[in-house]
This record gives structure tokens, sequence and C-alpha cells, in this order.
């Protein structure tokens, strides 16, 4: 087959995979999750600014608020445009949930309209959806400016993944599936779309896929076996028991436990695959003639560096959203002792180690794997693929 040719293949078969995730995920955005019923009936939403407020009925409890505040609010979008009514900003006293608001902010308003008058009001929230889509926007800019077309495929993997997490995975986890057979189902999808769409459809693909998807299973099974080990439970995941007493009690809170872990390291994982994956691409393109012992030794060189990083990331990433807890504990005077025997910080610790193990073991089967498919990969203008 001529060079021309195969190149020109080559681009068209990732086009056309580009293409076809794109597709799903106009589908995804289309479908329904199967609970939107369960908002209230005629539930309408609108950006509305607070032009007065009346902070009377407000109570000072040392650091927190109860009571309420009267908002009186314009609406700034929507068929009732233009028209002012009030809202009730409700306090509980909890400082993670409440929102205090301040005349001129835009906020989010949920209302409910009968024959064309507004009957209930309630505010949602800083409307913040226009910062996070121009933040997201700038996000999406810099990811093509710095990657080109395979930023875009890595913008598209993005989104895919966001999709299937909402689309796909929370409603089937609601729904009664299996946690851990569904979880592993979406999270190999997701490792397939990334490692073929930013790798490409070939030879560097597959082995990121190849080493993700084998990565993945040993981090279940890890995850499967020190979890009983450390008698914890899925309740204590943030609003975990609020989820059985909103109406499903049906929920094996200790499998999406299960699932959470290997969902959250799976990042980890093909960040390795693929690191892995390119460099013995690039070595084979460079050098063709490059022994197989040589070549394993130089793909566990590259991986070893980056073990050595992601490591220390999944530890990072895990911890950071607990520092308010460790500040608690130390501030307390809690031993070490006691703060890792609790279950909640012994979570955290099953989440980090498990998840680390998953990063180095796909080192070795990733750089092993790749080293027998690339010593066999055809070499065309100068490309293994």
């Amino acid at each position: 087959m001529p060079i021309q040719n195969v190149n020109q293949f080559l681009k068209n078969r990732n086009a056309v995979l580009a293409l076809f995730l794109t597709a799903i995920c106009f589908f995804l955005l289309w479908v329904p999750t199967g609970f939107e019923d369960r908002q209230p009936a005629g539930s309408q939403y609108a950006r509305a600014r607070i032009t007065a407020l009346d902070n009377s009925r407000l109570k000072q409890h040392v650091l927190v608020k109860t009571g309420f505040q009267d908002l009186t609010v314009e609406i700034l979008d929507g068929p009732f445009q233009g028209r002012t009514e009030r809202a009730v900003n409700y306090l509980t006293g909890k400082l993670e949930i409440d929102e205090f608001y301040l005349a001129g902010q835009t906020i989010l308003l949920e209302f409910s309209a009968d024959q064309g008058r507004i009957t209930t009001s309630h505010p949602r929230g800083v409307y913040r959806l226009g910062v996070e889509m121009w933040l997201f926007g700038l996000f999406g800019v810099l990811v093509i400016v710095s990657g080109g077309w395979t930023g875009l495929r890595a913008l598209l993997s993005f989104v895919f993944a966001a999709l299937m997490i909402w689309k796909v995975m929370v409603p089937c986890f609601l729904k009664g599936y299996d946690p851990v057979l569904l979880g592993l189902a979406v999270v190999t999808c997701l490792i397939g779309a990334v490692s073929f769409l930013v790798g490409g459809l070939n030879r560097t693909g597959l082995v990121t896929f190849l080493g993700s998807f084998i990565g993945l299973n040993l981090t279940y099974l890890l995850s499967k076996i020190f979890y009983k080990l450390f008698w914890v439970h899925g309740a204590i995941r943030p609003f975990s028991e609020m989820l059985l007493y909103t109406g499903f009690p049906h929920l094996d809170l200790g499998k999406i436990f299960l699932a959470g872990i290997f969902t959250a390291s799976s990042g980890a994982i093909m960040d390795v695959a693929m690191d892995i994956s390119v460099s013995m691409h690039e070595l084979k393109l460079k050098n063709p003639d490059v022994s197989l012992r040589e070549h394993l030794a130089s793909g566990m060189a590259v991986g070893r560096a980056v073990i050595g990083t992601m490591t220390t990331t999944l530890l990072l990433a895990y911890s950071g959203g607990y520092v308010t807890m460790l500040m608690v504990f130390m501030g307390q005077g809690i031993p070490l002792r006691n703060i890792f025997n609790l279950n909640l910080v012994s979570a955290e610790v099953l989440d980090t180690l498990v998840g680390s193990f998953g990063v180095v073991l796909v080192a070795p089967v990733t750089v092993l794997i790749g080293g027998l498919m690339f010593r066999r990969g055809r070499k065309e203008d100068g490309r293994v693929s």
C-alpha cells in the first residue's frame, strides 16, 4: 500500500472515531436520566437580581446565622423578565450549605407559575453558571491551542467522560444496577475513548488501552480485598446516608464505595499507561533496531519516573479535600494512631494506597505489552502503526 494512502487511512479512521464519539455525546445530552419527574411539577428557573432584602428575621449564633432573609428580586430572563417578586432564603445554621445574600447579587431563582402568575419562588444560590461556562470555554481554548488536533480530541474525551458519568453511571446506580459491574463497564468505555482518541487508532492507543484495562481490574481486585480487611462501609461518603432516606434504601453503598475507588484512580492509571506507550513508540520510531531487552528497560525507566510523581499526585488529590478535617484533629491534640484508625480516615487511606498500587502495577504491564506489540509493528513512513 503506498505511504500516502496509509497515512490518509490512519487520519480518516481517527476522524471517524472522533465523529462517532461526538455523535454519542450529542445523544447523551438528549437522552433523559429518568429522574427528571422528581422535580416539583411546573418548576422553572431564571436569573434574578436582588433589588432589596430584609434581614430582620435573622438570628446570630456566634459564627452561624439562622432564620430567613426576605428578598425582593427582579427576574432578568425568561417569560417573566422584568417582573418583581418576593423570595425567602432560609438559613439552617450550616455554613457548608447556607448562602447569605447581599443586595445587587444575581441569583438563580426557582419558581412555579400558574396562569401567568408566579405562585412560589426560592433562591438557589448566587448565579455562577455564566462564569463556569466562561471558565470551561477558556479551558477548551487553551487545550486546543496547546495540543492542536490532539488537544481537540482530548477535549472531546473530557466531555464524553463527564456525560458518561452523569447520564449513564449515576442514574444506573440509582436504578439499582450492580455498581461494580456497571462502574467497570463505564470506566472501560472511558479508557477506550481516551486511549484511542489521544493515542490514535493504532498500536499506541491499543497498548495504552490494554495496560490501563489490566491496571483497572487489578485496582478493583485490591480494593475488594482490602475493603473487607479495613472494615469500612460505604455510608462514610458525603451524602451517602441521605440517599437512603430520600427514596433509595435499596442501594448497596459498599459496592458504590468500591466503584468510586477504581473510578477515581483510573485517570492516573491512564496517564501512566499513555506516557509509557508513547515513549516506547517514539523510541521504536527513532531506533527501529532496538533490542527487546533495551526497549523494555527504557519503558520501565519512563514508568519509574512517572510513578514517582503520580503516586504523590494521588496523595495530594485525595488529602487536599480533607485539610480542614486534619486541622480539626491536630487542633484537638488527637494522636495519629487515633486519626488513622477512624473509619473516615481509613477510607481515604484505602483510596490512596489502592489507587497508588494500581498506578504502580500498570507500569510493568504496559511496558510488557508495548515491548511485544511494538516489536511486531509495521514501519510505515517512519511510523510504527
